[in-house]
């Protein structure tokens, strides 16, 4: 079924790549409820939906795509979800369910047509890394203020907080104790420095442990359909809409062929069986808002798993059970999220690594770098990222016209310019 010996692997091998990549990508479901948590959704609600979410795009993946793939809600969509779109903008969390319900049928559809491609070809890529890093810097910027290293002043807007504070202080140790484990190749760093630093909480008294361990998983009805698709035509949420569609759609292709390459999966270049892994994470997302999570994004913690050998759909197979146990250990994932110092450090440290894109960027190009700059600076200085891309997006064709290269500007691009620009000119955005 899996084409083991067709790809030159085992079930041992298999079984191994996926308790090692589901080491590398747990922290998620213990940073993402507590993200989430930050717009009013329910905490257990949201774990259960992000674990349940991440099952079923990632069993799609495994049993008709066959990649040892993995798909959980994106680090920065959740971000973006819960302080650009419920904290900045005001709107419910329900709203905003319904906004990532539509983008995820949206993505359906698209999976299905050569569209798709279309859509990718449209966007230039020194944008495309510019949204990534871009991205990377806000969530950054999310995890320094949650941990008060970051703080508000009056006179300068932002200021050094105060390092002796106990929280803030086991964040910076937090941060250099993953560091260490990141330095030394430790598969499963950014969780086991989670680990380390609650540890740690608890000896200081920051923590206190639960009563139990273990438990049933409950709280699902606290999110799941309560989304609000109406809200979203007659709040005018379509640059929502678009920005959540386009970063799950070339993230997740960009993470996919990312992955299939380093696991010698591509054929001529080509990428097989391509849209089975699309519908993947457009039936995750979907699913997801259904439940209770922002959208779902293949995760390049997948190519640990490929690095010790993982070729096949029974990589990705085993995670999913992995996941499914982890649904039984609420009460302590909640007290994990609850601790600033114990999430921030995954925070900086994701970001940090989503900003190595930027060395792709040709920056003596001016018409390309200037409009990627723009859209890097202004994600976490709007603190929003839909307002970043807006801008880079209409600044790019404007500079390509004045130096007289119309022509290099995909059609379809004007029409995302003349979108955003309504948008944010006349729109609350």
């Amino acid at each position: 079924m899996f084409k083991l010996k067709e790809r030159g692997t085992t079930v041992p091998t298999e079984l191994m790549a996926g308790v090692t990549t589901f080491l590398t990508m747990v922290y998620i479901v213990i940073v993402n409820p507590g993200i989430l948590s930050k717009a009013g959704m329910d905490f257990h609600g949201v774990f259960i939906a992000t674990v349940l979410a991440s099952i079923v795009a990632t069993l799609i993946m495994g049993l008709f795509a066959n990649y040892p793939i993995v798909l959980a809600p994106g680090m920065g969509l959740n971000a973006y979800f819960a302080f650009s779109v419920v904290g900045g903008s005001g709107v419910s969390w329900q709203t905003a369910l319904g906004a990532v319900f539509v983008a995820g049928v949206l993505f359906i559809v698209l999976s299905l047509t050569s569209f798709r491609y279309m859509l990718l070809d449209a966007i230039p890529t020194s944008l495309k890394h510019a949204i990534t890093a871009g991205i990377g810097l806000f969530i950054t910027f999310i995890g320094l203020q949650n941990a008060k290293v970051i703080v508000a002043s009056p006179s300068t807007l932002l200021t050094l907080g105060n390092l002796r504070e106990p929280m803030t202080a086991l964040t910076i140790i937090g941060l250099i104790v993953s560091l260490i484990l990141m330095a030394y190749q430790v598969r499963g760093f950014l969780f086991f420095g989670m680990l380390i630093t609650a540890v740690l909480a608890w000896i200081m008294g920051l923590l206190t442990m639960p009563e139990a361990f273990i438990a049933a998983p409950t709280g699902l009805s606290a999110t799941a359909f309560q989304l609000d698709i109406s809200g979203v035509f007659s709040s005018g949420m379509f640059a929502v809409i678009f920005t959540f569609l386009l970063i799950t759609l070339f993230d997740t292709t960009g993470t996919m062929l990312g992955v299939a390459e380093q696991a010698g999966l591509l054929k001529d270049n080509k990428f097989p069986r391509s849209r089975g892994a699309l519908l993947a994470d457009a039936i995750g997302t979907s699913t997801g808002a259904l439940l209770g999570t922002s959208p779902t994004s293949a995760y390049i913690e997948s190519s640990s798993g490929v690095a010790v050998g993982g070729r096949t759909g029974l990589t990705a197979i085993t995670v999913c059970v992995l996941l499914a146990l982890t649904l039984f250990f609420s009460p302590i994932i909640a007290v994990l999220a609850s601790i600033p110092a114990i999430t921030a450090p995954a925070l900086i440290i994701v970001g940090f690594l989503m900003m190595n894109v930027l060395r792709k960027i040709e920056w003596q190009d001016l018409e390309e770098a200037f409009p990627a700059f723009l859209i890097v600076v202004l994600m976490p200085l709007t603190y929003s990222i839909a307002t970043g891309i807006g801008i880079g997006f209409i600044v790019y064709p404007v500079l390509k016209l004045l130096r007289g290269k119309r022509s290099d500007v995909h059609p379809i691009f004007y029409l995302f310019a003349v979108l955003f620009f309504i948008q944010i000119v006349f729109f609350s955005h």
